[in-house]
């Protein structure tokens, strides 16, 4: 293997974790703002039904990342394919999580359904 294939996967490496870590963020600053948005509908002077809209777009946006979160583990599995084919004992793919490569087969709807 040639020092420009590895230097390569390594900085694929890199980044495909940083690209999951973002996802992550996401999820969890989107949960922040849905716990921001629930505590202040409990001011007594705000109707119970305000934001509801809001709260709806909320939550398909965080469907929408939790989407993005699954294409990511199948990147990562891509890309762990490739580094075996290309590059063989070289430690260069990371972990494999078939659970969670499974878990993203499913719809979220039957995920929170066994939960």
């Amino acid at each position: 293997m040639t020092d420009r294939i590895r230097t390569d996967a390594l900085k694929l490496k890199k980044l495909l974790r940083e690209a999951e870590a973002l996802a992550d963020e996401s999820m969890i600053a989107c949960a922040r703002l849905r716990q921001a948005m629930l505590a202040a509908r409990q001011n007594p002077g705000v109707e119970v039904t305000t934001g509801q809209r809001a709260l709806m777009r909320l939550a398909q946006a965080e469907g929408q990342a939790l989407a993005m979160s699954n294409s990511l583990l199948r990147v990562h599995e891509e890309l762990n394919k490739v580094a075996r084919e290309t590059m063989g004992d070289d430690d260069i793919p990371t972990e494999r999580v078939p659970e969670a490569l499974e878990l993203a087969d499913e719809p979220v709807a039957a995920i929170h359904a066994d939960a």
